[in-house]
């Protein structure tokens, strides 16, 4: 099954931000386009806006003259639905209401040809559902297309439980002609995306709400350190916090009020007073006009250690060894060590990379957080407990301060920020493939130019080695037994597998 021929028309129903974006991205592509709107006199705005879209391409020298005379002439406002009637695929782009879908669809069913495409932008409603309410619901389809979608490469191309295979790769296709990268993905709350993100906002707030670290200092650790775009109080400001939670608690609702996808009290609060992020002016961050953006938690400058003990493998931070040495700090490798794999400070203390338990636990035990590149990191979060030497977490501030980094300590929370991030990113990522939501490949492709991650949830676990998630997330589990952080059982199949094949080999 190949894409639609561009001599077919395509049909885009709303004309909000969303329905626009997709209407140029058909146009741009060579379709004659057809917008359609409730409204009266919506539709025409729409296109006068597409068009004036289409000038500055012209400006900025990324589209011709004569291509946007041409896509001009190719797009048309319709006052009526029947004018739709011979359209080869419709985009439907409104409000997210399922029986305001289900009734649109309803009626385009009784309009087009029956072998015209019909396709939801929906992000979080049930593409099955929608569909459910068509006579031929195997023509029916999800388009997630990402905001704004003439920019942005990724569609999620989800099939409902009743649509056909040549439907969802005839979808597939169409939207790889547009020039769009997209993936493909089973009917599931929150799809691929807004599925396997959720972690990325809750486990930030939820070190928040555990009053160890404050919104700049998440937020620049999360960047800093683990080399993310944005931090997630700033993303969510920018998102809308209403709309961030809405999300939230339309996946957590739609998976039975799953505990792993649980909202947040904290962003609740935010909503219920009015404080939206960046469009109300206060989010949790102050956007009102001369507001200053807090500075992240930084440690005063501290002396390094005369030396560190190497003991047993690092494994994800093995890199600092050469970091240090390269600072002039002589590192002794002492091999392997009943404790674990550690640094072991000449006071005494020990530096370990976050494994999901708690400084409290141990004598002298300062834990530090993952990264996505030591060498490249700005920014290291460590975390100590209340009784910890404060020489012990001068020398680990030292340390760190002279391999170039900036330093933030937090409290004493297992798993600190990144790594506990990361590791139900990654489990939340084996879930999906176990249950058929959509490939490891597409799964890595979609988090990475959906939600610009530096690395795929697999990109990551292969990085990190096959049981570092499990663990970290078992140890998490032990110390919250509320089955947040429980692993999936595929993510304990995937930790366990190479030792089953190494004892039959």
């Amino acid at each position: 099954m190949t894409a639609l021929d561009l001599s077919s028309p395509v049909a885009v129903v709303g004309t909000g931000t969303m329905g626009q974006g997709i209407a140029q991205v058909a146009l741009v592509a060579g379709h004659p386009v057809r917008l359609y709107d409730t409204l009266p006199g919506r539709a025409r705005e729409a296109a006068d806006a597409i068009g004036a879209r289409l000038d500055r391409l012209v400006d900025k020298e990324r589209l011709t003259g004569a291509d946007r005379d041409a896509a001009r002439a190719r797009l048309l406002p319709a006052e009526d639905l029947p004018e739709l009637a011979d359209c080869a695929l419709v985009v439907e782009a409104v409000l997210e209401r399922l029986d305001v879908k289900q009734d649109l669809f309803r009626a385009l069913e009784g309009i087009v040809a029956d072998d015209c495409l019909l396709a939801t932008n929906t992000s979080s409603l049930s593409v099955t559902a929608i569909g459910g309410a068509l006579r031929n619901p195997g023509r029916f389809v999800g388009l997630h297309f990402f905001n704004p979608a003439p920019l942005l490469p990724l569609v999620e191309v989800v099939s409902g439980f009743a649509t056909d295979v040549s439907s969802a790769t005839r979808a597939f296709e169409t939207a790889r002609a547009w020039g769009k990268t997209p993936v493909a993905c089973a009917d599931t709350p929150g799809f691929i995306v807004n599925r396997i993100a959720r972690p990325f906002y809750a486990e930030a707030f939820a070190v928040h709400e555990a009053q160890v670290a404050d919104p700049a200092t998440i937020d620049a650790v999360l960047c800093e350190s683990g080399g993310f775009r944005m931090g997630a109080f700033e993303l969510t400001d920018l998102i809308g916090q209403d709309v961030n939670e809405s999300v939230t608690r339309s996946v957590w609702q739609s998976f039975f009020q799953d505990v792993r996808f649980t909202p947040s009290l904290a962003q609740r609060r935010l909503v219920e007073s009015g404080r939206l992020g960046r469009k109300t002016g206060h989010g949790w961050y102050d956007h009102g006009e001369g507001a200053e953006r807090p500075e992240p938690d930084t440690a005063d400058k501290r002396q390094p250690p005369a030396y560190v003990v190497a003991e047993g493998d690092l494994g994800p931070a093995s890199e600092l060894l050469e970091l240090i040495r390269e600072a002039g700090i002589p590192v002794r490798d002492e091999g392997d060590d009943d404790q674990g794999a550690s640094l072991l400070l000449p006071s005494g203390g020990r530096l370990v990379l976050a494994d999901g338990q708690t400084a409290g636990e141990y004598r002298d035990f300062v834990y530090f957080d993952l990264a996505l590149d030591y060498r490249t990191a700005g920014r290291i979060a460590l975390s100590a407990s209340q009784e910890t030497s404060p020489q012990v977490l001068a020398e680990a501030i030292g340390l760190f301060q002279a391999l170039g980094k900036q330093v933030s300590v937090i409290g004493d929370v297992p798993g600190m920020i990144v790594a506990r991030t990361v590791a139900r990113i990654i489990d939340l990522a084996h879930d999906a493939v176990a249950k058929g939501v959509a490939t490891e490949e597409d799964i890595d492709t979609a988090m990475r130019l959906g939600v610009n991650y530096p690395l795929g949830p697999f990109e990551w676990s292969r990085r990190l080695g096959r049981t570092w998630a499990y663990v970290l997330l078992d140890d998490l589990h032990r110390r919250d037994p509320s089955g947040r952080y429980a692993p999936s059982l595929a993510l304990y199949r995937h930790a366990h597998a190479s030792d089953s094949r190494e004892g039959t080999s």
